[in-house]
């Protein structure tokens, strides 16, 4: 079979960072150390096979690995594979790993794991691997570090699903034969990355150490990270500000506080580290009952929305506005569509041409904190004064998830995550096909467009990068057109930290799994 080589790096390639610095760089200066993070909130469990959610990624993903890491643009780097090869058809990839990684229990990672993880483990529990590997048909050991992943038809996106978060390695040794999801090895989890479980005290932090069998020579270059929990948030304000802990990662600490905080002596932050994950916010839009399913009642609203003053109130200049459903840090993203600038006047005009009769909608506002609040208020006051009458129905994270699951509410707000592709992380919220009860992060609005879902499709499968970009074109000025949701922002999420931490964030999954090349000058 011809193949096409898509990367080959050499033993001295694979010792350098994401960045391209040379290890020796950082492992020059002292080495050891304590960092001391916050997570918010406490993770339900350590296993990131079977829970996705952000707090258990940012610690999980310091033990787990992938067989790729994904640089500051997405575009992926080695990390338990060292080379991979792609056939000319585009349906065969074939992964070499990396000799010599070994379990943190001492025993060799293999290919094994690598086809016990992605066709057994993570199919069963991984939801979103679960969909992203509906177009592999065999995932077989061609040897103990050879890996072939055999697809039924090309999948544009296939080399940005290795990442930890969405296919962390689990040790089949562990897991095979058991329940996956009472399993006690998700509590005290195992895996070939730079950092071990220590301690878990519940309410009070968790603690990683140093691996000290790690497979890059030299790394990591701190000994040790406790992740404490705070569940108050003027009390994790109050912990970073007195020095109890170092880092507090995006979303953490509020808005108002990181303007603050981010002043203080020896303190710096960034925006860094959400490149893959590229966070867009909406206003989800209910089609299965009127005004919501006229279009030009769709377009009003996103003609009466003030996005500039939102980011500006709201999230003090840490959002920029949306141009449409895709992140402009994805591929094939297009500010080429149809604009809504906020136009009161124009909002009143499509309302009346929509028909509406001055009903009053049900907003949903995201219980995340004081920022969404916010939104919340400035987006009533926006729509009133529009003429549309808004009552906003105030709940917990649980009843959130609950309401969106069932599909119960008017407009709500949400942000997603969409994973460096569109058809990883902004195909799923508008095809036909993801239009289900029981998820708040599917198609919830429940749009459906057989043009769209055609042309999500052929950018999903063209292995030709052009034909993914026509159709991706294409797809984002009729959705512009559409208006399935009223998008809103691109969300910078700051991470603060000490000046004395050097390096914090190398690759663009952030936190997740850039600790283990941070150093302590």
């Amino acid at each position: 079979m011809k193949r096409r080589s898509l990367l080959q790096l050499t033993g001295a390639a694979i010792g350098l960072t994401i960045a391209g610095i040379p290890l020796h760089v950082f492992s020059a200066g002292k080495k050891g150390g304590v960092i001391n993070a916050m997570v918010q909130p406490e993770p339900p469990n350590l296993m990131v096979g079977i829970t996705q959610n952000g707090p258990t990624q940012l610690v999980a993903g310091n033990i787990y690995e992938g067989l790729l890491r994904y640089d500051e643009k997405v575009n992926p780097q080695p990390c338990l594979a060292t080379s991979w090869t792609m056939s000319e058809d585009g349906k065969t990839y074939t992964f070499k790993l990396k000799p010599g990684v070994t379990w943190h229990d001492g025993k060799p990672f293999s290919a094994d794991d690598v086809v016990f993880s992605a066709d057994v483990f993570l199919r069963k529990m991984h939801a979103r691997l679960r969909a992203n590997l509906a177009s592999v048909e065999t995932i077989r050991a061609v040897d103990a570090q050879t890996v072939e992943f055999k697809l039924k038809y090309p999948f544009g996106p296939f080399l940005g699903i290795f990442e930890v978060g969405s296919m962390p390695m689990v040790p089949k040794h562990i897991y095979e034969g058991t329940d996956f999801a009472t399993n006690p090895a998700n509590a005290t989890p195992i895996g070939t990355g730079p950092f071990k479980f220590k301690e878990w005290v519940k309410g009070s932090y968790i603690q990683l150490v140093a691996n000290d069998k790690y497979h890059v020579t030299d790394l990591p270059l701190v000994d040790s990270i406790y992740f404490h929990v705070i569940p108050d948030a003027a009390a994790r304000a109050n912990a970073f500000e007195s020095g109890k802990v170092d880092v507090a990662p995006g979303g953490s600490v509020e808005y108002f506080d990181v303007q603050r905080l981010a002043k203080l002596p020896g303190v710096e932050f960034t925006t860094k580290g959400w490149e893959f994950f590229a966070p867009h916010s909406w206003l989800w839009i209910n089609h299965r009952k009127a005004p919501m399913d006229n279009v030009k009642f769709r377009q009003a609203l996103m003609f009466a929305i003030d996005r500039e003053a939102m980011a500006k109130i709201a999230w003090l200049g840490f959002a920029k506005p949306a141009t449409g459903p895709f992140n402009s840090n994805i591929k094939f993203y297009s500010d080429d569509v149809k604009k809504y600038p906020h136009d009161v006047a124009m909002a009143k005009k499509l309302l009346a041409e929509s028909g509406y009769k001055g009903e009053t909608l049900r907003l949903l506002p995201l219980p995340y904190g004081e920022t969404w609040t916010r939104q919340a208020e400035i987006l009533k006051q926006n729509l009133m004064q529009a003429g549309v009458k808004v009552e906003m129905v105030a709940t917990d994270v649980a009843g959130w998830n609950q309401r969106l699951n069932e599909w119960d509410y008017d407009l709500a707000f949400t942000y997603v995550y969409q994973y460096g592709d569109p058809a990883l992380g902004v195909a799923r919220n508008y095809t036909t096909s993801n239009i289900a009860k029981g998820s708040p992060f599917n198609n919830v609005e429940g749009y459906s467009n057989p043009k769209v879902d055609e042309l999500f499709e052929a950018g999903a499968t063209a292995a030709d990068p052009e034909k993914r970009r026509e159709a991706y074109l294409q797809v984002q000025k009729i959705l512009l057109e559409d208006v399935p949701v009223a998008w809103l922002h691109e969300i910078n999420f700051p991470t603060l930290y000490r000046s004395k931490i050097t390096n914090i964030i190398n690759s663009g999954i952030g936190l997740n799994d850039s600790l283990a090349r941070a150093s302590i000058n």
